[in-house]
């Protein structure tokens, strides 16, 4: 995702390797200045992040965002709930396959896009234990095709 403009912040690795991931949206996020400011020094975690709709409006849920140190009186709970912005349409759309598939929200990843944060958030569904297993050989095999492709290429 390497686009003019666009600067990675941080990635979920957790939800590629739980879920199959069915459909992304990008969606903005709301947030205070001094959170804005140490996402800017890539203080903040999705590791255990998800999406919820309420109300027809959709929040993010345990993102950990470390307070900044340089302010003085004013600090936020670092996993306060925060809402996604996004199209009543798509929301409407989104909350229709969750609630009827059995579907979840998870952030998949966190980036500046033209000095506005955005969120990656994914429709996904659960793995399995022996889905996991088979992800984790299938990375491992193409691991070692590129290597051995590497050294042929010497």
């Amino acid at each position: 995702m390497q686009t003019k403009g666009v600067k990675q912040i941080c990635d979920n690795h957790q939800a590629r390797h739980e879920y199959f991931i069915l459909e992304r949206y990008e969606a903005g996020i709301s947030l205070q200045g001094n959170e804005v400011k140490s996402i800017r020094q890539g203080h903040v975690n999705l590791k255990d992040a998800w999406c919820d709709i309420t109300n027809g409006e959709i929040f993010v849920k345990g993102m950990h965002i470390s307070p900044y140190e340089k302010d003085g009186l004013f600090r936020t709970d670092p996993l306060r709930v925060r809402k996604l912005l996004m199209h009543h349409r798509e929301i409407d759309r989104i909350f229709g396959k969750v609630k009827q598939d059995g579907l979840t929200l998870i952030p998949l990843s966190l980036y500046f896009k033209n000095s506005r944060v955005k969120m990656e958030v994914g429709l996904c569904k659960g793995k399995k234990l022996y889905d996991k297993r088979q992800a984790a050989a299938n990375r491992d095999a193409g691991r070692q095709i590129r290597r051995a492709m590497k050294e042929i290429g010497r």
